[in-house]
């Protein structure tokens, strides 16, 4: 049991609360205020107002065991979403009705659950136990029915534990029936960092984190060998609170790993990942792989495509732990939308990507065989797929084109299209998020708080429908945080552009705007998969 942390069993469990027992709670209580129920009379208002097509599309998702062929004689035991990952893609209309069944056939009584990333849905779909629903019990079908009205770039995976650091996501495109952008041919690129079933588990991963630097056997930590050529330490050693310096004694948390004798070898932290883009530190975890469309870069996924024609692609960021520096070689990148909205639009030689953001970007295609390549940011390692519109001999799994370093956007290089700009409006509620926690304890949280599933209003900022809302992210830790909100989208100060999930750079605020206009309970939290399940997340609450 140790290798699996507190709230994951609590979720697993037979005992997981109803969304409306939380709500009964809520509002009995004098502390807390009484909260919008995510199956509420409000949340059903909201949904008769969507636009509607009348049509559904109907999907079954199986979430199961399964054996990956990754390429290059890479066989992963993981879970994946009907033997597959990324899964099956779902594409349908906006206006169009989902509804998507949830087969849990996962092993050893693992519950689950289906969170569709970036949609603002009715609350009660939202797949987050045990705030909008029961857990999916093993051998239960669960179904998640909700109108996608605004287009875009999706993907879904579970908000259970470390489950997204498996093989257990998919995109979800949402098109637009009245396309704005020109272009001739689509590809959709997923990208992801891969340890499952090749060197360890999450949970496994998820336990030498929780265990912090405090048992550290010295011997066994890797201090450069995954490090950018910028050579910098990695882990801020200043960022490791009240330890006195390497403390190695055993970790007082219950629930972390025990040490092994003199201290516990350190098998998937990464020491020395250090990025200028993200601000410094730039990830936790040491990954064997690195993946495009389910395809380490020695056997790459290929689109084949037609000299000069106009491709859009569509990329989804679906990692655990690894921010990815995205070019094609040979190519300009003109970027169109980021999380599912437009954008004006901007050239660039390449761009950065967080963990749970997606860009949309158009690129004409050249006469060749050109390598899609993502830099596994400060991390010295990459995954690669390939454009292809001639014959040609393949580039090297270890390609780095030079448009990587080129000209790099950021999502704070961009501005929102005039029609998904946010309306100029008096702000009616600030919520100050503190990003808190270091390496040294690995107690990430928000506002100096672990998030407790068990007591999820503990951690709560609450807001009122039909308000502007501001959120001030101050960071004041070492390492980078994308914070992903679930069902709104946000503005990025007075003109930036709208999302979901957004980079907060170390010891820097980044403040944010929406419109208070999906009433329920939701998520707000760090989407590093590691940092979000130790305690990096707050709720967000509509107040009756």
């Amino acid at each position: 049991m140790n290798s699996i942390n507190r709230r994951s069993v609590l979720l697993a469990g037979l005992g997981v609360a109803s969304a409306g027992a939380l709500a009964a709670c809520s509002s009995g209580s004098s502390a807390t205020p009484a909260l919008v129920a995510p199956s509420g009379s409000a949340v059903a208002a909201v949904e008769k107002k969507r636009k509607s097509t009348g049509r559904t599309h109907e999907v079954t998702l199986t979430a199961a065991p399964a054996v990956l062929d990754l390429g290059a004689g890479v066989m992963a035991k993981t879970w994946a979403f009907s033997g597959r990952t990324p899964g099956r893609e779902i594409r349908l209309s906006a206006g169009d009705t989902l509804a998507a069944e949830l087969s849990n056939q996962l092993p050893n009584r693992t519950a689950t659950s289906i969170h569709w990333h970036g949609i603002a849905m009715r609350n009660d779909m939202d797949g987050v136990p045990p705030v909008t629903q029961q857990a999916v019990r093993a051998g239960a079908n669960r179904t998640y029915r909700f109108i996608t009205d605004a287009p875009g770039t999706y993907f879904f995976h579970p908000h259970v534990g470390v489950q997204l650091d498996r093989g257990l996501y998919a995109p979800l495109i949402v098109e637009d029936p009245r396309e704005p952008l020109s272009y001739d041919d689509e590809w959709v690129v997923v990208l992801d960092d891969w340890v499952d079933g090749v060197t360890g588990t999450p949970d496994e991963v998820l336990a030498e984190l929780r265990h912090g630097m405090g048992g550290m056997d010295m011997g066994g930590m890797d201090m450069g060998g995954d490090s950018s050529s910028s050579g910098h330490a990695g882990h801020d050693m200043g960022d490791m609170g009240d330890m006195g310096g390497m403390d190695m004694g055993e970790d007082s948390s219950p629930s972390s790993a025990p040490p092994a004798s003199g201290g516990m070898p350190m098998k998937f932290m990464l020491m020395g990942a250090e990025s200028e883009l993200l601000g410094g530190d730039a990830g936790d975890v040491k990954y064997p792989h690195h993946l495009v469309n389910g395809r380490v870069p020695a056997d790459p996924a290929v689109y084949q495509g037609k000299p000069g024609r106009r491709l859009r692609l569509r990329i989804i960021n679906a990692g655990g732990d690894t921010a990815y520096r995205l070019a094609l070689g040979g190519h300009k990148l003109t970027i169109t939308h980021t999380d599912g909205f437009p954008v004006e639009h901007q050239e660039a030689d390449a761009l950065l990507i967080g963990m749970g953001e997606r860009y949309d970007v158009l690129v004409t295609l050249g006469d060749g065989v050109f390598p899609l390549v993502a830099l596994a940011e400060g991390k010295d390692a990459t995954g690669m797929a390939l454009v292809r519109t001639a014959s040609g001999s393949t580039p090297k799994a270890t390609v780095r084109p030079r448009e990587l370093n080129g000209k790099i956007l950021t999502a704070s290089q961009l501005r929102a299209a005039d029609d998904a700009r946010l309306s100029s409006k008096r702000v009616d509620q600030v919520h100050r998020v503190e990003l808190t926690g270091g390496m040294g304890k690995y107690d990430w949280a928000i506002n100096g708080k672990a998030f407790d599933m068990a007591d999820p209003t503990a951690n709560l900022l609450t807001i009122e429908e039909g308000r502007r809302v501001r959120l001030d992210f101050v960071n004041t830790t070492e390492m980078w945080h994308p914070m992903h909100l679930h069902g709104h989208t946000y503005q990025l100060g007075d003109a930036g552009p709208r999302k979901d999930t957004a980079i907060v750079l170390p010891r820097k605020k980044l403040s944010v705007l929406f419109d208070a206009d999906n009433p329920g309970q939701w998520m707000l939290h760090c989407h590093n998969a590691y940092h979000g399940e130790v305690g990096m997340m707050a709720l967000v609450a509509y107040q009756n």
